[in-house]
């Protein structure tokens, strides 16, 4: 358990570190840096909303199938 709360507490760590690293090193200034996260967060907010409206409308249609009274054949 010790061993396991060590690697995982050295990999959070280590995450901190690298992400610290790789914004102070990036090529774009702070600025333009939280706009491009700000519109690739909004781009992919709308693509997995438009995803879930779509499996919903899909979802709904067969269950108005499954619900409606099955015709037999006599």
């Amino acid at each position: 358990m010790n061993r396991a709360f060590n690697f995982l507490l050295g990999a959070a760590i280590g995450g901190f570190i690298g992400a610290t690293v790789a914004i102070l090193l990036a090529p774009s200034s702070g600025d333009d840096l939280r706009s491009e996260i700000g519109m690739r967060t909004d781009r992919i907010r709308s693509e997995v909303a438009k995803a879930a409206a779509d499996r919903r409308a899909e979802l709904e249609s067969q269950l108005a199938a499954l619900r409606a009274p099955k015709q037999y054949d006599q």
